[in-house]
């Protein structure tokens, strides 16, 4: 019997209601380790990389991982995968919370959602069994009010509810899923291929008790691991002020994106800062399942013209960036209410406010007018203005209906001059951070297989000195600390090696916050967490090659789906100097960042000039025969 997951995938055909449950092999469990590997696994099995990602062809997957809800702090994350609305590739994203651990106790690891439903439904899903239910007095409504009929509806208050609200329904490109209302799948526009298949929400209740391979094993590292965690200064400041910690620190270093990623320094970030947040409109923190981090921070605005529902979570940092320096605003309280609107109707926040952002800079430079915006002063810091927009986008309305598509498509709607202010790398927007600041992180943004992602690998400056984070990763084969604005081939060959182990957590279903290199769960307690939760002797190496084969199989899809080694780049303004802050005149050179990809092509075992990958590399990571037969893909797979 499987020991830490359940071995068992729920396929749903919208548009038959046909529902059928199938066993997922141990041996591709083993392989692939769920989340990103699963999906990746069943998308090129199933999925045309050329579908259109609307289509009642493209699918739909849910996946946990196969340690997702073991009772460690950390290990709650699921993913979900489809072709991408926003890249037209490859698309992926991971939320934490509870609903991931809740399918586990429902029996199942994985869900694919196939075909398209013919009026709005919700899947239902408890202890083993699965149905759909009608969800047309649910269309329409905010994910606040559409969760509390579905747990009314169903006399059942624990029930877990992921799901899309009205930018979903609307098909915004960028559209998220949420569960809990605060835990979300941000990036890719997954919520807008649900919507797309007319399906509202997936609601879960499970019973069912996980077993593990040693349970008191598990245990025993449950208990040490609070207790390390406990009295970790490394995740007090987590605790403490919530990814908001993160502001401040990258303002004083020059790279808090500003006013569309021309500064890297904002007057006015100390208003939407952690110590700021904690002062006026905090209310409480909260965390996902068994977490003793509690990271998420809750704020309520009750007072004056802007109201604030504390049941939609509160502003993380990549939301405070966005619709604060990114669109030279210092108001908190619009900040925050920005990322509510996001939250209650599931748009994603960081491509909002890029999109938002880039549409100020086309209004500065004459592009868009007044008469394009509805009357609508769309110019940086205006607060008012930023806010009206989030609502147009919402809705589709006005200029809002250009910008629900991002600003690749509304630059193309605009005219070629307004390309040069689209922030976006395959299609998709960038997050807030700037890569002339981190050029680990930019490498990441651009080799993406899902376009521009901040959690591609462990952020550069965590590793700029010899400490806990270093220590724990030098069993990867890391040699030395290197600076954040290296560029050099010892840069890249750290980035590959990191990428592969931050990479893993996508899979496993661990939060980035919990394992090394922020927590201390090292990779030798992670092995042993392994052997107890699943009974499997699995290596460190044996995990890292899934992630590589992962990676590895999603770069022949975004291939077969059009993409070319032309892509992996950067949006022009990084080649251009820093017009503020402590990187004041920084740029990235062209021609050396362009060495940088083609060195990680080499170590990734991809043609240094094509992106290909190659045949000996397929060999190594035991891609599976039928991927690599298939002509689909295969024209893509070089000697």
């Amino acid at each position: 019997m499987p020991y830490g997951y359940c071995g068992k995938l729920l396929r749903v055909n919208l548009s038959t209601s046909e529902i059928i449950t199938e066993e997922i092999p141990e041996a591709v469990m083993r392989k692939y380790l769920g989340g990103k590997g699963l999906i990746t696994y069943y998308l090129m099995k199933e999925v045309d990389p050329k579908e259109d990602p609307y289509s009642d062809k493209n699918k739909l997957i849910f996946a946990t991982g196969v340690l997702t809800g073991v009772p460690v702090p950390g290990f709650i994350r699921f993913a979900v995968g489809a072709k991408a609305p926003t890249t037209n590739g490859y698309g992926q994203s991971e939320a934490g919370g509870f609903w991931g651990p809740e399918l586990k106790k429902a029996g199942f690891d994985a869900i694919i959602l196939e075909g398209k439903a013919a009026s709005p439904v919700y899947l239902f899903i408890t202890d083993g069994t699965a149905l759909l239910k009608d969800a047309s007095h649910l269309w329409g409504k905010t994910t606040e009010v559409a969760q509390d009929i579905i747990r009314n509806d169903n006399n059942d208050q624990a029930i877990r509810v992921a799901q899309i609200g009205p930018g979903g329904e609307n098909v915004v490109r960028y559209a998220c899923i949420t569960n809990e209302l605060k835990h979300f799948n941000g990036r890719c526009g997954l919520g807008a291929v649900m919507g797309s298949k007319n399906i509202k929400a997936i609601a879960v209740r499970g019973t069912q008790k996980i077993d593990y391979f040693d349970g008191e094993k598990v245990k025993e590292l449950a208990r040490w691991y609070n207790e390390q965690m406990k009295n970790s200064p490394l995740l007090y400041g987590l605790h403490n002020e919530g990814t908001a910690i993160f502001v401040n620190p990258l303002n004083a270093g020059g790279v808090l994106p500003t006013e569309n990623y021309r500064k890297g320094y904002f007057e006015q970030a100390e208003n939407f800062s952690g110590p700021t947040i904690n002062e006026t409109i905090f209310k409480k923190r909260e965390g996902c399942l068994g977490c003793s981090v509690r990271c998420k921070h809750v704020v309520e605005i009750q007072q004056g013209d802007i109201k604030v529902d504390s049941r939609l979570g509160g502003p993380e940092y990549e939301t405070l960036g966005a619709f604060g320096s990114l669109c030279g605003i210092g108001d908190l309280a619009s900040i925050a209410k920005a990322g509510e609107l996001c939250n209650k109707n599931t748009l994603d926040s960081i491509s909002t406010g890029v999109s938002i952002a880039f549409a100020m800079e086309c209004f500065e430079k004459g592009l868009i007018t007044e008469e394009h915006t509805g009357g609508v002063e769309l110019r940086f810091g205006n607060a008012e203005a930023m806010l009206k927009t989030v609502e147009l986008i919402i809705n589709r309305e006005g200029i809002g209906d250009m910008l629900a598509e991002g600003v690749v498509r509304a630059a193309e709607k605009i005219g070629p001059e307004a390309s040069q202010y689209a922030m976006a790398i395959k299609g998709q927007e960038l997050p807030i951070h700037d890569p002339r600041g981190k050029l680990g992180v930019g490498l990441g943004f651009a080799i993406s297989d899902t376009g521009a992602d901040h959690m591609q690998s462990m952020h550069d400056g965590v590793l700029d000195k010899d400490n806990f984070h270093f220590r724990a990763m030098k069993t990867l084969g890391l040699e030395e600390t290197i600076s954040p604005l290296d560029t050099s081939e010892k840069k890249v060959k750290q980035f590959y090696l990191l990428q592969k182990a931050w990479g893993s957590f996508n899979s496993i279903g661990a939060c980035v916050f919990t394992p090394a290199p922020r927590g201390f769960l090292t990779f030798d307690k992670l092995e042993v967490l392994f052997q107890a939760a699943t009974g499997w002797d699995l290596s460190l190496y044996e995990m890292v090659k899934a992630t590589e084969r992962a990676f590895y199989m999603s770069r022949l899809f975004n291939l077969a789906a059009g993409f070319t080694a032309e892509d992996d780049r950067l949006p022009d303004r990084f080649h251009q100097p820093m017009e503020n802050g402590a990187l004041e005149g920084s740029f990235i050179d062209r021609e050396v960042f362009r060495n940088m990809v083609q060195m990680y092509y080499e170590l990734s075992g991809w043609d240094r000039i094509t992106g290909y990958p190659k045949k000996w590399k397929a060999v190594e990571l035991n891609i599976d025969q039928e991927i690599l037969g298939d002509p689909v893909y295969n024209q893509y797979i070089v000697q």
